[in-house]
C-alpha cells in the first residue's frame, strides 16, 4: 500500500487476448469481399461506363489504398519517434501499436509494385511517364503547352528510373529505422538492471535525426507518388499536409487498438481513462493542426489569385467537387473538432471510438479527393461511374488486408514494455489523479 491506496499489479500474461484472432478473421473475410467486388466493378466499368476506364479505376483505386496504408505503417514509425523525443505516460501506452504499425512495412512495398510498374513505367498514372516525348504529345493535341512545359523542365526529377531509385532507397532507410526501433524495444524489455538514461539517451539519438530524415523524405515520396499526377502543380506545404495527415489516422487507429483491447488483461490494468483523455486531447491538437495547413495552403493561393496555381483547386471545387470538398471540411474539422472538443466525450470509450473512426474515414475521403481530380476524366467532372466506385471498394480491401498484418504483429509481442519508469505510475487507480 502507498499513498492511501492499492496499486495494481501486472497480469502475469501481457500477451494479447485471444479475441484479436477473431478481429483478424473478420478483417480477412472483409478484405476478400471487398477484393471481390473490385474485380466486379473492374469489369462493369470496362464494358459499361462511357469511358471503359474499368481497370483505370482499380490502378488509381490501388494508389489511393496504398498511400493511405503507407501512413498507417511509416505513420507509425514517425509518431513512434516522436514518443521517444517527447517522453510521458501516452507513449508507454500508444507504443507496443505503433510498433506493430512499423513492422507491417514489407506488405507497403509488395503494394508498391503495382504502382511502379503499372503507374510509373507503363505510365498508366503519371503523364510526365506516359508522354516523357512531350514534343511528340503536344503535336498530336494529347497534351497542352503547360503540361508540355512541366514536363519538360522537370524531367530530371520526374522520370522512371528516379522514381524507382528514390523510392526504393526511401524503404530501405524506414525499414533500417523500424528494425532498430522494434529491436531495441525488446532489448531494453530484457535488461535485467534497466538504465533508464542509457536507453532513452539512445532513443532519442536514433529518434532526433530520425524523425528530421523521415519528414524530408516524405516530401519526396509524396511529390512522386501523388503530386506529380499533375506535374504542374506545385506547393511548398505539401509535404507537411501528407506528415499531419498521417498522425490524423495513426494515432486515431492506435486509441482505437487500445480501446479494443481494453476489454482483457493486460490493456485493461494499464489503459486509465487519464491516459485516454490525454490521447483523445492530443488528437484533438492534430486536428487543430491538420486544418491549419489545409487551410493555409489554400488561403495563400486563392488571396495570390494566379492563373499557375488557381487550377489545381479550381479541378476540385467545380463540376460537383465543390460537394465533395465541402463534405471534406465537415469530416476533417467540423465533426472530430465538435467532438473532441468536449471533456466528457474524450473520457467515454464508446463515443471516443466514434471520433476516431471518423478521423480515419476522413483521412480516406482527403485522399480521393486530392487524387481522383488529377485525370483529365474527372477534373471538374464529377459523374457517376461504376469505376469511381473502386475508390471503395480497392482502398478498403487493401486496408482490410492490412488490418490482418497488423492484428498478427500485435500478436507477436507482449503489449506492455516492462522496462518504462512510467509503468508504475500508469499502474496506480484512477483516482489517484482525478
Amino acid at each position: 500500500m502507498a499513498n492511501g491506496h492499492f496499486d495494481k499489479r501486472l497480469p502475469s500474461s501481457l500477451a494479447a487476448p485471444a479475441f484479436v484472432d477473431t478481429w483478424r478473421r473478420r478483417a480477412m473475410l472483409a478484405g476478400l469481399a471487398f477484393s471481390a467486388l473490385a474485380v466486379i466493378l473492374g469489369f462493369l466499368g470496362q464494358t459499361m461506363d462511357a469511358e471503359h476506364l474499368g481497370w483505370q479505376h482499380l490502378l488509381r483505386g490501388w494508389l489511393d489504398g496504398f498511400v493511405m496504408c503507407f501512413g498507417f505503417c511509416f505513420g507509425g514509425m514517425a509518431l513512434l519517434m516522436v514518443q521517444h523525443l517527447s517522453g510521458g505516460k501516452w507513449g508507454l501506452i500508444v507504443r507496443r501499436p505503433l510498433e506493430a504499425m512499423s513492422r507491417t512495412w514489407p506488405m507497403i512495398v509488395l503494394l508498391f509494385i503495382p504502382v511502379a510498374v503499372a503507374g510509373a513505367t507503363m505510365g498508366q498514372l503519371y503523364p510526365w511517364a506516359r508522354y516523357a516525348n512531350w514534343t511528340a504529345a503536344l503535336q498530336k493535341g494529347l497534351i497542352d503547352h503547360d503540361m508540355a512545359h512541366a514536363i519538360r523542365w522537370k524531367a530530371p526529377m520526374l522520370n522512371v528510373t528516379n522514381f524507382w531509385v528514390f523510392s526504393l532507397v526511401c524503404f530501405a532507410v524506414f525499414a533500417l529505422y523500424i528494425t532498430v526501433l522494434n529491436r531495441w524495444s525488446i532489448q531494453r524489455d530484457a535488461d535485467t538492471e534497466p538504465n533508464v538514461a542509457y536507453w532513452r539517451t539512445r532513443f532519442e539519438n536514433l529518434s532526433g535525426f530520425g524523425v528530421v530524415l523521415y519528414a524530408a523524405l516524405l516530401f519526396g515520396l509524396s511529390i512522386y507518388w501523388v503530386m506529380s499526377l499533375d506535374p504542374t502543380w506545385y506547393s511548398t506545404i505539401y509535404g507537411f499536409q501528407y506528415l499531419v495527415g498521417q498522425a490524423f489516422v495513426v494515432l486515431p487507429l492506435a486509441l482505437l487498438t487500445l480501446i479494443g483491447l481494453s476489454k482483457a488483461e493486460p490493456i485493461r490494468s494499464t489503459f486509465r481513462v487519464v491516459e485516454q483523455h490525454d490521447i483523445g486531447k492530443l488528437c484533438f491538437a492534430i486536428v487543430m493542426l491538420n486544418i491549419y495547413f489545409a487551410f493555409g495552403a489554400f488561403l495563400i493561393i486563392w488571396s495570390g489569385n494566379s492563373p499557375e496555381e488557381i487550377p489545381w483547386y479550381l479541378d476540385r471545387i467545380r463540376g460537383g467537387w465543390g460537394v465533395i470538398a465541402t463534405l471534406d471540411v465537415i469530416f476533417h474539422w467540423l465533426i472530430p473538432f465538435s467532438l473532441l472538443l468536449s471533456r466528457d466525450l474524450k473520457r467515454i470509450k464508446s463515443r471516443l471510438a466514434v471520433a476516431c473512426c471518423i478521423m480515419i474515414f476522413a483521412g480516406y475521403w482527403d485522399m480521393f479527393w486530392l487524387i481522383e481530380p488529377n485525370f483529365k476524366d474527372a477534373a471538374r467532372n464529377l459523374h457517376f461511374s461504376f469505376g469511381i466506385f473502386e475508390y471503395v471498394a480497392v482502398p478498403a480491401a487493401l486496408f482490410c488486408f492490412w488490418l490482418v498484418y497488423y492484428f498478427q504483429q500485435l500478436k507477436n509481442r507482449p503489449l506492455v514494455a516492462t522496462n518504462d519508469p512510467h509503468l508504475a505510475e500508469i499502474l496506480e487507480h484512477d483516482y489517484v489523479h482525478a
